[in-house]
């Protein structure tokens, strides 16, 4: 494990003008390259490489050979990756953890100066959703998978727990669950715990629908459970009564040629048993085939419910319900540009009816969903995924994408890069032939 030193802050003003800088250690190291060790032998230097050796006695390449070897950073030392999730600890708010879609999970105790990665040395390096137990801010649960559906996703083992704020992680099961959705810890009862489990992308079975512990994770029961393609997407509690919850259920099969993104699986369900029983609060919403739906409660009156749906036909949109979903209508024909990338919302704690939408670029709306503006992002990556508020700052946003993660405290005027946290994502390495510096490709 090592520690990430004083991080390069890069802030841009709407306008573009470059504005502050603070000289730090950028330590963004994904892409790596092999370094054999210097050794020397008798004062003279040991041959590094295998060409070097007499053509009739060329070095055998096998494992004790390549286990002298050591990996060094090589760069890129200007981006970063995709963020999934931010929880921040409601005691010490200068402590993160941020959750990366390919590159584990990360802990920060001073706001992000610095960073150290605390998921290495476990079964998965994708991560879809992670949350911190209400009643203790050192129990932190990691759902692994990425919880999107597009070709480059990755898949994980299960969810984990970790009681000493990510020292060290347990895997707690549902390992054949592949891409958990959201995780929710009872506010009042933190041995009770509900897991969106989506399953599996490119089969059907596993598992996959919401699960339901109530001894700390050592037992999981399926409470909702639609079929062996449709998966859980998001759970949430009545923040005013733990026993009211909402959950959105997601029809989805990704294929070599195609995806299968939605079926008559998808849709709005709700319990008033604390997770016993639950039943579909479809109406208002479109009748047909539905795809990936995300959802909101108000902070403020959580009575007023928000979903963001895809639909077969011209009939998704954004939907808004103000009696705890029994009833919906639509506000606008809005939705993301890919919904089984995106279709997050997130519910404003400081003015109520302000929603945001993260999309390509992060959308917000202040009359609950009827009309949308993008939010200034100038100099900010695009493709949003991770939105995290503060309660006593309402213009201060942390925004996760797949560019890294920012900050802003003038409400999007200006914003901060964290170019400290290692996340770039590769989907291909390739290296020149150029001597006797050769260049590397990604």
């Amino acid at each position: 494990m090592y520690h990430l030193r004083l991080r390069t802050r890069q802030v841009f003003s709407q306008s573009g003008r470059f504005s502050r800088h603070i000289p730090g250690l950028s330590a963004l190291v994904l892409l790596t390259a092999l370094l054999p060790p210097a050794s020397t032998a008798g004062g003279l230097p040991t041959r590094l490489h295998a060409q070097e050796a007499d053509a009739d006695d060329p070095a055998e390449l096998n494992s004790g050979l390549l286990s002298s070897f050591r990996w060094r950073s090589i760069g890129p030392a200007v981006a970063s990756g995709r963020i999934a999730d931010i929880a921040i600890d409601p005691t010490d708010r200068s402590t993160w953890y941020v959750a990366a879609s390919s590159g584990n999970v990360w802990k920060t105790t001073n706001a992000g100066t610095t960073w150290t990665p605390i998921f290495d040395d476990y079964g998965s390096y994708s991560i879809g959703a992670i949350a911190l137990d209400p009643n203790d801010h050192l129990t932190l649960w990691v759902g692994t998978g990425e919880n999107n559906g597009q070709r480059s996703v990755g898949y994980g083992d299960g969810v984990y727990k970790s009681v000493d704020g990510g020292r060290s992680f347990t895997n707690m099961g549902l390992e054949t669950s592949e891409h958990i959705g959201m995780i929710a810890v009872h506010p009042d009862d933190s041995r009770t715990v509900f897991v969106a489990a989506q399953g599996p992308l490119w089969n059907a079975g596993g598992e996959r629908g919401l699960y339901r512990t109530r001894d700390g994770g050592d037992n999981w029961e399926l409470v909702l459970e639609i079929d062996e393609h449709t998966g859980v997407n998001e759970v949430y509690f009545d923040p005013r009564n733990p026993d009211v919850m909402y959950a959105s259920s997601w029809q989805r099969r990704r294929h070599q040629w195609t995806m299968i993104d939605g079926g008559p699986g998808s849709g709005i369900h709700k319990s008033t048993d604390g997770g016993e029983t639950w039943r579909a609060i479809n109406r208002g919403l479109p009748s047909g085939d539905k795809g990936r739906i995300g959802m909101a409660i108000s902070p403020i009156n959580p009575d007023v419910l928000y979903a963001i749906v895809e639909a077969s036909g011209n009939d998704g949109g954004t939907f808004r319900s103000e009696n705890m979903g029994e009833n919906w209508s639509r506000t606008s024909r809005y939705q993301s540009t890919a919904p089984m990338y995106y279709h997050e919302l997130y519910a404003d704690p400081h003015r109520f009816d302000r929603i945001y939408s993260l999309d390509t670029f992060l959308e917000t709306s202040d009359d609950g969903g009827e009309s949308w503006s993008r939010l200034p992002t100038q100099s900010v990556h695009v493709d949003h995924h991770a939105l995290a508020f503060d309660p006593d700052d309402p213009e201060h946003l942390i925004l996760g994408n797949d560019g890294g993660l920012y900050e802003t405290f003038d409400f999007g005027e200006n914003w901060s890069h964290f170019t400290n946290l290692p996340l770039t994502q590769y989907y291909k390495v390739a290296t020149s032939n150029d001597e006797p510096f050769y260049h590397v490709y990604g």
